[in-house]
């Protein structure tokens, strides 16, 4: 474990954004973080150097993402007409199956050295998934998780109902995290008909708009969401 700590956090807001250009972003810092950890090894104690913790929130043009546990068939329209619905597809390395990304879903990638928080993959997880569940307990909306799946869910105790509005999958390496969850606010939702979400074909899938029965600011569920990140990770946040 590295001598030198921080729960300093840098918050970066990159707007709309092509998936493939904040996934270089991301994987640029996560790479930084790593190299900083593999010279730490060989560095006494004073001489090492603090790896740095980043929280980006963005939103991505239509686009579908496939993770490790990677089954296509999950993909339910062909990839040589995914231009006929203005939307991208890329096999990448973060856990999960496959998700959909696009304009009005908020998209948070914690790029954290764990080690200057907690080191538990698990406990990792399931403060994502809190922040998003008290994010909206603050619009009076019910959710919470279902055993043996991943992310937040409306209707959460009746199997029937229940429907996932926060899908995560994150990629670690050395306590170092990248990838994240995604966020259903104001998105177009048919276009997760082109998908099996998750590779979970009996549950629906949902957003804040939805539930609400109106729009929402995205800029008040930023807000609210960057709040409860940094009380629950016990941020110390910078601009």
């Amino acid at each position: 474990m590295n001598s030198v700590l921080s729960k300093e956090v840098t918050f970066i807001d990159l707007g709309l954004i092509d998936y493939q250009q904040a996934w270089n972003y991301q994987t640029e810092l996560f790479n930084k973080n790593l190299e900083i950890k593999k010279r730490n090894r060989d560095l006494s104690d004073n001489e090492q150097q603090v790896t740095n913790n980043y929280l980006i929130f963005c939103e991505h043009p239509h686009v579908y993402t496939l993770g490790k546990s990677r089954d296509e068939k999950n993909l339910l329209i062909k990839k040589e007409d995914l231009h006929t619905i203005q939307a991208s597809f890329y096999p990448i390395n973060r856990g999960g199956d496959i998700t959909y990304h696009g304009p009005g879903q908020l998209v948070v990638y914690p790029i954290l050295d764990l080690e200057n928080f907690f080191t538990d993959i698990h406990q990792y997880m399931r403060l994502l998934e809190e922040s998003v569940i008290q994010t909206l307990a603050h619009f009076n909306i019910p959710s919470g998780r279902i055993k043996g799946m991943t992310g937040a869910w409306i209707d959460f105790e009746d199997e029937k109902k229940a429907r996932k509005i926060c899908a995560l999958g994150v990629k670690t390496s050395r306590w170092v995290t990248m990838h994240g969850l995604a966020f259903n606010v104001n998105l177009d939702l048919n276009y997760f008909k082109h998908i099996v979400p998750c590779g979970i074909n009996d549950k629906a899938v949902t957003s804040l708009e939805k539930e609400l029965g109106k729009r929402v600011e995205m800029n008040l569920v930023k807000s609210i969401l960057k709040e409860k990140i940094v009380s629950l990770f016990e941020m110390t946040l910078l601009n």
